[in-house]
């Protein structure tokens, strides 16, 4: 019996630690071939020494498990390290089919606080960097669809977050960052599907090192992320996001495009785009201050207090 993903091959960035490890271990374990790509930098915030180390240390698991791998070391919010990530896939295996965009870091301030360099190295790591590989994995797509190849097979998997659903009050850039990807994730969608290819973004909730004081007060089940006796995972672990990458990275999920899901916990919640909740329509030509004031004020004041336009809920969201 073949394996969901084999003959395929495989990016994911941020691959060295936590859910990009995660990711590509289960890629492989599927039977793709994978490129390994992280930056190394041991600070969350991406301080520190760049180090081939991590992105090393997966791809040469993967190779011990059976599974075909090479190391990637590189920032993917440099334009020309993106598209030498690209033709690495295709130079060691003959073409990239899957791209999980995953790489990112964290300096979080309230808005009033934020510096701009904060702001941007969150905006440029996040939402430059999907851009950048998405456009190289693009082209080489749009490029074998044009010299006439039949069949081309593309997916893309980016990772969002609840914190552009919701909000987050210390991570405005963050946030920003995030919410940009579901719109790069929407329009890509849109544009490449005439080629094959599907593009969907994923709000994973795990405990790692990107975000392990948000996390520090909820415990683990019976020591953390590995199995216990019982079989029980953490709840926050990065194995429970893992399986949905490796399914919407698979021909099984050749109808979903343009899709944003939530998934932590042994949960996955489909999120739908936004809806209109009111609509008012003025009595004469155009609306004026006193008319607005009279619908929407009435209208607000009805609503929970702190309600945000998103679906606030979904950071309740329980198993069952």
């Amino acid at each position: 019996m073949s394996l969901p993903l084999e003959g395929l091959s495989a990016i994911v960035t941020g691959a060295g630690r936590g859910l990009g490890r995660a990711e590509a271990l289960e890629l492989a374990r599927l039977g793709a071939a994978v490129v390994v790509n992280d930056y190394g930098q041991p600070g969350r915030d991406g301080s520190g020494a760049a180090s081939a180390a991590p992105a090393e240390e997966v791809a040469a698991e993967i190779r011990v498990a059976g599974g075909r791998a090479v190391a990637h070391l590189g920032d993917v919010s440099d334009f020309e390290t993106a598209r030498a990530l690209v033709d690495l896939a295709v130079s060691e295996f003959g073409k990239l089919d899957v791209l999980v965009n995953n790489a990112g870091i964290l300096r979080d301030r309230m808005v009033f606080s934020m510096t701009e360099d904060e702001w941007d190295s969150v905006i440029r790591v996040h939402l430059k960097g999907h851009f950048n590989t998405t456009h190289f994995a693009a082209v080489h797509w749009r490029g074998r669809s044009k010299a006439g190849e039949t069949g081309v097979y593309g997916r893309i998997v980016n990772t969002s977050s609840e914190a552009f659903l919701a909000g987050s009050a210390g991570q405005p850039n963050y946030a920003a960052a995030k919410g940009g990807i579901v719109g790069l994730t929407t329009s890509s969608a849109l544009a490449l599907a005439r080629y094959g290819v599907t593009v969907n973004a994923i709000c994973p909730r795990a405990r790692t090192r990107m975000t392990e004081d948000v996390f520090a007060a909820i415990p683990a089940i019976k020591g953390g992320a590995e199995p216990s006796a019982e079989g029980e995972l953490d709840p926050l672990s990065p194995d429970h996001v893992a399986p949905l990458v490796g399914y919407l990275a698979s021909p099984a999920a050749a109808g979903v495009n343009g899709q944003l899901l939530v998934v932590h916990g042994g949960m996955v919640a489909v999120v739908d785009r936004p809806k209109v909740s009111a609509k008012f329509d003025t009595a004469k030509e155009a609306f004026t201050y006193e008319e607005l004031d009279s619908l929407l004020t009435p209208h607000y004041a009805s609503r929970p207090a702190g309600e945000t336009f998103a679906a606030a809920e979904v950071l309740g969201l329980k198993k069952g």
